[in-house]
């Protein structure tokens, strides 16, 4: 039977191909005497068909076989698609507090994507599930699903952008592989990027076009980093990108011709790090500021051999665990026993280079480097003992109700757009309408400076040279060398008033009624 099969399958072919020797339409086409005219067009066309008859049997089952052989290494080496059921959506709702008017809150939801890990949990990006307070909300919807699942965030480092979440449904894990963590993927390699956009999965693909330690957007804090060429769809961020079965990084900023992954290192040390609670940083910092030095003179100066490389310190802040041990002007030559260029760059992955300072952001808090320095033409080695990064103001707001203090009208608030400053700024961030601050309208995004020219140190001290005052006037100086004059009772008669036209409950938020440090 199978033979027979074979010679009428066989016997199809060359029918098929002795009625290819005839041109379609070759008798009756008005234009058949082009064909006609041409002998050699007619000569290659009956030659082509009669190799394909000659050779119908083993010509058609290797083709078959090749194609089936090509499907099979397609499926083999961009599997992604298999992936999908291991990518979630995550949703967040929160009230958050308004800043300019703290006695506020407004609603904000997103979503965005995360991927499972093993241990039964999702990893997704922070800022995905950004404002963590008493009125966040967030769930995981799984791909086909329309049950959106209740998730809690068990460990969120806003440092490297990235956050675990749990979810207490055995429904809800059936069928979910947690996806292998790889290694960071070679230059020129092809990834694929899987997230949300609307209530689809997207595949993105890009090539992996560099590596470097940058600023993280969400944080400003310097960590490796991985520069892919495509752009990602929006909800994409806290998906996986994926090579050869493996994830190899998490998206989380995109532009219109590159975005950026979380390199699996960073992952990887975020998901094992010891951390004594939820909020602190598990990366570390030198704590200090520096310049290199490519050119020759500025290492003359410094009385460095024609074989030294490094860089020269500027500045070794407070927290630092080498101040009081490195000085301005060290020049640092190795750290644990690699050598720093004078572009202050250290050998990385494949013959490339990135910034010294991932070989001290990824070590744990509390442990040490070899830092040998170069101090007025001598050579010295020092342990360092490594601190955690210390947060941006921005990230430690995170978990804070905002502060504020209301006097004749004005909103004090702390100036949340500055980074990290030995005193706090406080600005004027509204000012509610009365007749007790009529003509001081244009006063508001001031920043204030001093109360009966007494400098202000903060918000709080603020609060306790107004209150302090009693009954006098008072004279606040503003940038700008604006005034502001205001007396002290008066201001509190309106202040009753203006609360009650705003349902104001308080004047003051509660922090602010401890006793001052």
């Amino acid at each position: 039977k199978k033979s027979r099969k074979f010679k009428l399958s066989k016997l199809n072919m060359l029918v098929r191909n002795l009625r290819a020797l005839v041109p379609r339409g070759f008798l009756s086409s008005p234009h058949s005497y082009n064909v006609r005219s041409n002998p050699v067009t007619m000569a290659g066309r009956v030659v082509r068909n009669l190799f394909a008859i000659l050779n119908v049997g083993n010509n058609d089952r290797s083709t078959v076989k090749k194609k089936q052989n090509g499907r099979m290494k397609t499926k083999e080496t961009c599997p992604v698609g298999l992936l999908k059921n291991s990518v979630v959506k995550v949703f967040f709702a929160s009230r958050d507090y308004s800043r300019t008017r703290p006695w506020e809150t407004h609603t904000e939801r997103c979503y965005g994507t995360g991927f499972a890990i093993s241990g039964k949990r999702i990893l997704t990006n922070a800022h995905v599930v950004e404002v963590l307070n008493e009125h966040t909300s967030v769930h995981v919807k799984k791909r086909g699903s329309t049950i959106k699942y209740k998730a809690k965030v068990q460990k969120i480092a806003h440092e490297c952008d990235l956050a675990i979440l749990e979810i207490d449904s055995q429904e809800f894990w059936k069928g979910m592989n947690p996806l292998e963590l790889g290694g960071i993927p070679p230059l020129k390699k092809a990834v694929f990027v899987l997230g949300y956009s609307g209530n689809r999965i997207w595949i993105t693909k890009g090539l992996v076009s560099s590596f470097e330690t940058k600023k993280y957007l969400h944080s400003d804090t310097e960590l490796l980093r991985i520069q892919i060429d495509a752009t990602i769809k929006n909800g994409n961020s806290g998906g996986p990108v994926i090579l050869e079965n493996k994830v190899v990084g998490v998206a989380y900023e995109g532009s219109q011709i590159q975005s950026s992954l979380i390199p699996t290192p960073i992952v990887k040390r975020f998901i094992t790090g010891d951390e004594e609670s939820d909020q602190q940083a598990v990366f570390c910092s030198l704590g200090l500021s520096y310049q290199s030095i490519k050119n020759a003179q500025i290492r003359n100066h410094f009385k460095m051999s024609s074989e030294m490389t490094g860089i020269l310190i500027n500045k070794i802040n407070l927290w630092s665990g080498a101040y009081g041990i490195l000085k301005k002007n060290d020049i640092i030559l190795a750290i644990d026993g690699v050598p720093i260029a004078n572009d202050a760059t250290v050998p990385f992955w494949e013959s490339e280079r990135i910034s010294f300072n991932y070989l001290i952001s990824m070590k744990k808090p509390g442990e040490t480097s070899m830092i040998k320095v170069l101090r007025r033409g001598k050579e010295h080695e020092y342990n360092i003992n490594l601190k955690p990064v210390k947060p941006h103001v921005r990230v430690q707001q995170y978990y804070k109700r905002p502060s504020y203090y209301i006097f004749g009208g004005f909103v004090f608030v702390p100036n949340h757009n500055l980074s990290e400053s030995e005193e706090q700024h406080v600005i004027i961030s509204e000012i509610l309408e009365d007749d007790i601050n009529q003509g001081y309208e244009s006063f508001k995004d001031l920043q204030v400076e001093k109360v009966n020219k007494v400098k202000v140190k903060n918000l709080r001290h603020l609060f306790e040279l107004i209150e302090e005052n009693g009954t006098q006037n008072l004279s606040i100086d503003l940038e700008d060398d604006k005034v502001l004059v205001l007396n002290y009772e008066s201001a509190k008669k309106a202040d009753s008033i203006i609360l009650k036209r705003h349902n104001i409950t308080s004047a003051i938020s509660n922090d602010l009624t401890g006793s001052s440090n």
